[in-house]
Parts: C-alpha cells; structure tokens; sequence
C-alpha cells in the first residue's frame, strides 16, 4: 500500500510561508496600504458614512459651511477676514476630515489584506469521501487513492456537514473537522504562520483539524463539521476585514460622550455669533467705534468649534479598536468581536488547566507500585487491559510503559466479546469486562474506592496512607482493581514548564487572581499549586465544578478568563466572559469561546489579558491627550476671536500669537497634524506594563495629561512662527 499520495494540481496546498507573507509583517506604512487607505479615505466622505462619527459628522458639515462662506467671499460676500485666510482655514479643516477618515481606513486597509491573504489560502480541493462511517479504519488501512467502492471522489465544496472523508499525506483537508480514525503530522502555516508541523489524532482534545491546511505524514478520517462558506477559514476572513466588526460598549460609551461634549461646544459656538454681533453694534451706537472681529467670521466660528470639541480622539476611535483586534490577530489570537478584547483587559481571574500550561505536557506513567500479592508486572497488565479503550494520553502511556518492561507478559489479541469501559470526566475511571467474568478499572483513587465499596469489597491496609504519599510529591496516584480487590498504583507524573512561577507573578502585578484547574486529587491538586505559584486550584474538576467555579466569581461582580479544548470544557468556555478555544481542540470548544488561539497554545491567555488591557490603555491615553489639548487652544483661539471688542481678553492672551489670523490659522493646523502623529501609537498600542491600577493611572496621568497640555502650547506657537515669517 501507498502510503503518500501525490494530489492532482488543482489540489496543490497554499505556499506553507504564505501567512508570513500576511500584512501582519508588513509595516504600519507600507505603500500598498497606504494607497489603499488613501483612496478609502475621500470615500468615507460620503456623509452616509460619516454620520456614525457623530464628531467627525459635525466637522464635515462645518467644514462644508465654510467653503460655501468662502465661495460667497470670492463673489463679494462682506467679511472681515480676507480671502486668503479662508480659503487656507477652508482647507486645514477638509484635511482634518480627510486624516480621520485616513487613520480608519489604514487599520481596515491592514485587516482586508490580512483577509485577501487568506482567501488565497482557500481554493477547491479533492475530497475522498467514505460511504459508511463505520468503514472509517479499514479505509484508512487500506486506501491507497485508487479505485474503492467505499470511497467517492468528489470537490470540497460539496461536503456537508457530518460527512466524512479520507485525507492522506501530501493531501489538503477539503474541510473544518473532527479526527475520528488515525493519527496524522499536519502542516498548519497556512493559518497560523508557523512552520513546525504539529500532530492530530483521533480521541482526547486535539481531534481538531482545519480547511487549508495539509497532512505531511501517514492519513486520517476527518468528519467534517462546517457548512461551505460557514467554515472556520471563511469566519477568520469576514473577522479580519472588519466585515461584522461591531463596536465594544465601551466603545460606544465613549462615543456617546463624545457626542456629549460635541453637542456642549455646538451651542457655545454658536451663541458666540449673536454676542459678537451685539458688542459690534453697541460699540458703533454708544462709543462710536467701528469695530469688526473675527467672532462674527462663520468660518473662524467653525475653526473654533472644531479645535474645542475632541476632534483627536473622535478621530482615531475607531482606528483603535480596528487595532485591538488586529494586534489579537498578530499573536495568532482570532477575536469572534472587539468586545471579547476589550473585556479580556478587565478580566480579575484566569482559569488555566494543569497539563500543558503549568506543566510540560501530558502526565505520563512512570512506574507500577503492587498494593497485596502481585508484582508490578502483574499490575502493569492490569492497568493496560484497563487503558485498552482508554484515549487519553495518560492511558496510552501506561500502555507503553507496560511494554517496556522487562519481565512483563505481552497482552496479544484481546479476546472477542470484550466489553470496554471508555474514561469520562464524569466517572473519572476506564475499564474492560472480559468474556470469563473478570471485571478490570482503573481510575482516580476516590472514584475507584467508591467502586470498591459498591462492590462490598475489602480496601488493602494503609492504602490512604500511599496514595497521600505519592499525591504529596506532586504526582497523580491511580488505582487499579480487579473485581472488588485492589491491585495496585499507578503513579503519573508531571513536570512544571521553566519560568512559570515567574508569569504567574507577573500576572498577579497586573492584579490579576489565577487558579489552576486540574481533575487530580486535592494532594496532589495543591502540591503542583504551590510549587507553580497559583492562587487558587480547582482539583477533582469535572465540567459542573468549572462552570460552578465561574458563576461563583461571577456572582462577585468578577471578570473571568478561560481556556480549554475540549467537549466538556464547552459549558465553562461559554459562560466565562473571555473563553479562549485552542484550534486544535473540539469544534464545540470553538463554538462555545469568544476567541481561538491558532497556535492551540495554553499559555497564550496571558497574551490575551496584555492584548486587552493595552487596547484599554490606548483608548485612555488618547482620549485624555484630546481632552487635555483642547485648553492649549482655547488660549490660542479665544482671545484672537474678540480681542478688538474686548480688550480685557488680552490678559489671558499667554502664547502672544502674531496676530488673530496667525492665532486661529495656527490652532487649526495643529489640530489637523495631530491626528496622523498619532495614528501609529493608535495602531500599535501605548506600551503596557505589568503595574498596578494606581501607578498606571500616574503614569497616563503625568505623560498623556500633561503632555496633553504642554505639547499644544508648543506645536501651535512654532506653527505660529512659521506662519508669520510666510505672512
């Protein structure tokens, strides 16, 4: 039998490099975007689209007002200020518009191209499809791509959900999937941007397989679970292009007030006309004076309104949260919405499982202990018949760790009418009923003994007293029994990643609580828990105590983030405000988290966490750094506007601009710059830092507040300069 296939041309897989080759490595101005974004820009002027920037709406429709004043200048209009002044001020404020919508439009313009990578990754591919879901294992055996009256060739399109096909080494899978038969070493660059090949198998929690990606070696029956067009690749497109991107509600919060504030300074403006209107005329009927000011100039009242109201941060809103989902992106974090990111930056406690985040990896058998007359040998044995239909990667070790040694007796051929018992998470124990009566488990130490006494059976003397023994040194006890008699221990073993007392301090300096989950025994439960760092752990986990777990913090008025791969991690996954699936798990993971970590990594929640709080962060710091300039102007405009009719103004005249033009052309074209300035910290995010609340607040408080402050007063009086030495 073949074992490689080579697929037809059409079937040729996705340049493995291609994600690499993703706008996510390009730079935050690369000429491609850049055009684009440029181009969208004068689109989104389109007032259709513009009016959901309620700020941005308001300076459109000044900006519109002040051209018309300034058309009706050049045909004889009355005015005090001259032509020249308008028409600069005419467009200072059309490029205001045109950089909000530009700093938008390139973080869109970064997702679509993200999207159009991708979509490149997507193409119509030969599928094997089986018959008979019962022939799954013998196809694979057999199967060599020739004809097979069990299999039909057909397109991937085609597929639907519940069928199954056949994807051997060298060929694409057609489709989203469960494993049901075989093993297989699968290239995934196409979606995550990582080279290594990373293995998938039927059985446990990395049964998971995706549309797109390729089988280097040996072959697997995948059940395909996705709808075409419906798949996890086509969902990861429409995501990516902002194309059902909806607004967080702290995003929408912050509009509202920006609206608020928006709406304040239209009113002030415009009574502002009438007032300036009226001290003109009482000046030339009571004093005699024939004085004119800026403040009945439309387009100088609209510069006003257009410096006062947050022009910065209504410009660059958007952008950041476009951002924020684009940096998830970037560590290989899929966000289902911007809210699933916005919430992981408040979230007060991270459930993390034991195995494979806080330890290496899977527990594995290390060594058989007898508890009455038989050997170790003999309780290898036992304990592998009993792991026969066990396929969790702790079974399959006792298994091999049985094999190997020395003096133990191969198992062969089970005997036909074998009953196995399969492991769940709520029995917490495996088995086989043999045809001649015998009755063999293996499991957790309490649930075991819980089967012994339900057997009226007899528990061997000091037995606690081992299990403790092996529990306290931070290994995983199991017993095996045969009918209603203990035979013996099998103890598992775990290994703590390098470094991870170290993260888990980290997070706690960024005040957050995290609590291990783990189906081990408290003894052992709280051993790993000490040496790791946790705050807390939940042992003996079953699906119904994590979820339990969870709406206890929650009922708190606590945040909480979780991370798991598979089916029973589902209820928990769905009821945490941020439950992140790993892609390789089960595809009711998937559904049930509002984010997926492509690179299927247990430690990325603490990606997750620092992605959040600096989408966060960001928001914040521009939002006081719009805020807070808008007093720098005010100084510049204020006392240019009604300086001639109200001479006390002058004493709050600190900047002493060169003349009322120069002071309000000069505030407006600072206002306009600022904005792009900006655009590459709304992109990549304010740095953040594992601190405190307080000291971050400080901190925000001293760079964005006070700069907020200082940086106008400067940026405007060196405009000013520049102005007067053109003037």
């Amino acid at each position: 039998m073949s074992q490689t296939m080579t697929p037809p041309s059409a079937a040729a897989p996705a340049d493995p490099k291609l994600s690499r080759r993703l706008s996510r490595r390009q730079g935050l101005f690369a000429p491609d975007l850049m055009k684009t974004a440029l181009v969208q820009s004068f689109i989104m002027l389109r007032p259709d689209i513009q009016w959901k920037n309620p700020v941005m709406f308001v300076v459109e429709i000044g900006t519109g007002l002040s051209i018309l004043y300034t058309v009706a200048k050049a045909f004889g209009y009355p005015s005090v200020a001259s032509l020249g002044y308008l028409i600069a001020l005419d467009v200072w404020l059309f490029l205001t518009v045109l950089f909000a919508n530009f700093a938008s439009a390139l973080a869109e313009a970064r997702g679509k191209a993200q999207a159009d990578a991708l979509r490149k990754t997507r193409q119509e591919t030969p599928a094997y499809r089986l018959f008979k879901r019962e022939d799954a294992q013998h196809v694979l055996n057999e199967f060599d791509g020739s004809h097979d009256e069990r299999v039909e060739e057909t397109a991937s399109t085609r597929l639907r959900e519940g069928d199954c096909v056949v994807v051997r080494a060298g060929q694409t899978i057609p489709g989203d999937g469960e494993i049901v038969a075989g093993v297989a070493s699968v290239d995934e660059s196409a979606i995550t941007g990582e080279s290594a090949p990373v293995i998938r198998e039927a059985g446990g929690d990395r049964s998971g397989v995706t549309g797109g990606t390729r089988v280097l070696s040996d072959g697997i029956v995948v059940e395909i679970t996705a709808r075409p067009g419906k798949s996890f690749l086509d969902r990861m497109i429409a995501l990516v292009e902002g194309a059902i991107r909806q607004r967080t509600p702290n995003e929408i919060a912050l509009s509202l007030v920006l609206a608020a504030f928006t709406l304040i300074f239209l009113i002030v403006t415009v009574a502002l006309w009438p007032m300036a209107r009226h001290t003109e005329l009482y000046m030339q009927t009571h004093l005699g004076k024939e004085v004119r000011s800026l403040g009945t100039d439309i387009p100088t009242l609209i510069a006003l309104l257009v410096c006062l109201i947050p022009t910065t941060i209504g410009a660059l809103l958007a952008a950041i949260g476009i951002a924020g989902m684009d940096r998830a992106l970037r560590a290989n974090i899929l966000a289902k919405s911007g809210k699933a990111v916005e919430v992981a930056g408040d979230v007060d406690t991270l459930l993390l499982d034991k195995t494979g985040t806080i330890t290496m990896g899977n527990r594995r058998a290390t060594r058989f202990v007898p508890l009455g007359e038989l050997s170790a040998a003999d309780v290898g044995a036992l304990a592998s018949l009993a792991s026969a239909a066990d396929q969790t990667p702790e079974g399959k070790s006792i298994v091999e760790l049985h094999r190997r040694m020395e003096d133990a007796a191969a198992l062969g051929t089970l005997p036909t009418g074998a009953r196995f018992i399969e492991f769940t998470a709520q029995t917490r124990m495996s088995g086989i009923d043999l045809p001649d009566g015998r009755v063999i488990r293996k499991g957790a130490a309490d649930a075991v003994v819980r089967y012994i006494q339900q057997q009226d059976g007899t528990l061997p003397p000091r037995l606690q007293e081992q299990v403790d023994g092996v529990a306290s040194q931070g290994a995983t006890p199991l017993l095996v029994c045969e009918g209603n008699r203990i035979a013996g221990l099998v103890v598992l073993e775990d290994i703590l990643k390098p470094g991870i007392s170290e993260r888990f301090e980290r997070l706690r300096r960024m005040g957050l609580r995290t609590v291990m989950v783990t189906g081990d025994n408290p003894l052992t439960a709280k051993h790993i828990a000490a040496q790791a760092g946790v705050d807390d752990y939940i042992a003996q986990a079953t699906p119904e105590a994590k979820l339990a777990y969870i709406r206890q913090e929650q009922q708190s008025g606590k945040l909480v983030a979780m991370m798991g791969d598979g089916t029973n991690d589902a209820p928990a996954l769905a009821q945490a405000d941020v439950g992140v699936a790993m892609n390789s798990g089960t595809q009711a993971a998937k559904e049930a988290g509002n984010m997926v970590d492509l690179d299927s990594d247990p430690t990325k929640l603490i990606e997750v966490v620092e992605i959040g709080k600096q989408l966060l962060m960001t928001r914040g710091a521009l939002t006081t750094f719009s805020i807070a300039n808008d007093l720098a102007k005010y100084f510049a405009i204020v006392p240019a506007l009604f300086a001639s009719t109200l001479p006390w103004l002058k004493a709050i005249d600190v900047m002493h601009l060169h003349s009322a033009n120069s002071a309000i052309l000069s505030a407006v074209i600072f206002n306009a710059i600022v904005i792009p300035l900006l655009i590459p910290i709304a992109l990549k995010g304010v740095k953040y830092r594992p601190v405190g609340a307080d000291a971050l607040l400080r901190r925000n408080l001293l760079i964005w507040g006070l700069g907020g402050v200082i940086v106008p007063f400067i940026g405007i009086k060196l405009i000013d300069v520049v102005l007067s030495a053109i003037l």
